[in-house]
């Protein structure tokens, strides 16, 4: 089990070039997979959990190459996946199981999904209800967790109301309208990430968006041609992993750090308006649009930071970046609230307790709730550094180094590694950056 020394540094400086999307990444491979012909996908995610869609795109007849960070994946139609005569391992990836679910459940063949420890406590209920009122026949461990036995079936398309927002739900939803008789829509109680929706209309489907209402014809149907047809595509760079440059950058005066090629869609860039509400200074230059992304660079100075509330519909737009957001709370002026976000207590780890407990170790005043958590800002003192426990979580262990770089004394990130789920160089990088 690795471990990662943090140091306190004077600043950041520098330029980083960013993993690619993890989110994107995951979504244009797997329909790669039910395209026809030979797709190239540039900069595409270096994340363990990406990897663990290639490899079960691969288990179900795709064929996948790597040269570096370009993947190339041979579809043979939505027709064309074969049943693998193993269990498909989702590792620690619940994009890779949720969406592909929704892609197994209209196969004419069988199939097992499974992951880690993790991954097997994660609620699967969510996708495998909506996915029965298509006629899926999918059977969970206690009708609610993995591994997932799916039954590839004929599927009808349905008017699904979503009863709470999850882009991975919509997402299974949609992929498995591809296989259903008729036009499959969703319809979401607060925006979510749109990638599952620009992927499809790249790759040919037919897709229509009216507010919160998404739209898939099933392949065949309407003025979908019955096939989707194999890209070229770059994948813009993660702004999620870009939001922990920019805040660590921000606890430093003298900081002045440019993040290159960055993702800037709109669903996703709720996180900057935070920080900057919260009195962050970062610039978006040379935007450019891009297979329906947007796409620019990022800009960052350090700044003073106010803290604030963070609930209600913002939560599902920033909901992988509020772990960096709560561990930056004791730097702010006011302080972080987070509400409404019961959601992380079933992601990677239950993050508001991991965070509760590291913030508490590092000398923090943390208010832990149901569905957020409350942190004293800087009035309440200096952090000091400590042994960080991140409970196998790539988030926790990355937005904890972030703090440890302005707390009295070295910080220790325990178990360091699963860094690399979505970040395999972020302490290199981050390292290369700090001036001591």
């Amino acid at each position: 089990m690795k471990k990662e020394i943090i140091q306190p540094v004077k600043y950041l400086t520098g330029a980083v070039e960013l993993p690619g999307d993890k989110s994107i990444s995951h979504r244009y491979a797997m329909l790669a997979a039910l395209a026809e012909g030979t797709s190239e996908l540039r900069h595409f995610s270096a994340a363990a959990d990406c990897r663990s869609t290639l490899d079960c795109i691969s288990a179900l007849g795709a064929d996948v190459k790597t040269d570096n960070d370009t993947v190339r994946v041979t579809g043979h139609g939505p027709r064309g996946l074969k049943s693998s005569w193993r269990a498909l391992d989702a590792g620690n990836s619940g994009t890779t199981m949720r969406l592909l679910a929704g892609i197994l459940a209209g196969q004419n063949f069988s199939s097992k999904l499974t992951g880690d420890d993790s991954l097997r406590k994660r609620p699967m209920k969510r996708v495998i209800a909506p996915l029965r009122e298509m006629g899926a026949d999918i059977r969970g461990r206690e009708d609610n967790f993995a591994p997932l036995d799916i039954r590839g079936t004929k599927l009808s398309a349905i008017n699904y109301k979503m009863p709470m927002a999850s882009a991975q739900v919509k997402s299974a939803l949609l992929l498995a309208g591809l296989f259903a008789e008729g036009v499959t829509s969703v319809t979401e109680p607060a925006r979510t990430r749109d990638h599952t929706e620009l992927a499809l209309e790249e790759f040919g489907a037919s897709v229509e968006k009216n507010g919160r209402t998404i739209r898939v014809n099933g392949l065949g149907a309407g003025s979908c041609s019955g096939k989707l047809t194999a890209k070229s595509l770059d994948v813009p760079g993660d702004l999620s992993s870009a939001v922990f440059f920019l805040a660590a950058a921000s606890l430093f005066p003298d900081s002045n750090v440019l993040l290159h090629n960055v993702g800037l869609n709109p669903t996703r860039t709720a996180i900057l308006d935070v920080f900057a509400e919260m009195g962050a200074s970062n610039q978006m230059l040379g935007l450019k649009s891009s297979q329906g992304e947007i796409i620019g660079d990022l800009a960052v100075k350090g700044a003073s930071l106010k803290g604030g509330v963070i609930a209600g519909e913002r939560i599902p737009l920033v909901i992988d970046e509020l772990p960096m957001l709560a561990a930056l709370g004791p730097y702010t002026e006011e302080g972080i609230e987070i509400r409404d976000a019961a959601e992380l207590r079933v992601k990677e780890s239950d993050r508001i307790a991991a965070l509760a407990e590291n913030l508490r170790r590092m000398g923090a005043s943390v208010e832990e709730r149901p569905d957020g958590l409350k942190v004293a800002g800087r009035a309440a003192g200096k952090l000091r550094g400590a042994e960080i426990e991140p409970r196998g979580d790539h988030r926790i262990a990355m937005a904890f180094a972030v703090a440890g770089l302005a707390a009295e004394g070295n910080t220790v990130i325990r178990d360091a590694d699963c860094a690399g789920v979505s970040f395999p160089t972020f302490f290199a990088e981050l390292n290369r950056l700090a001036e001591r």
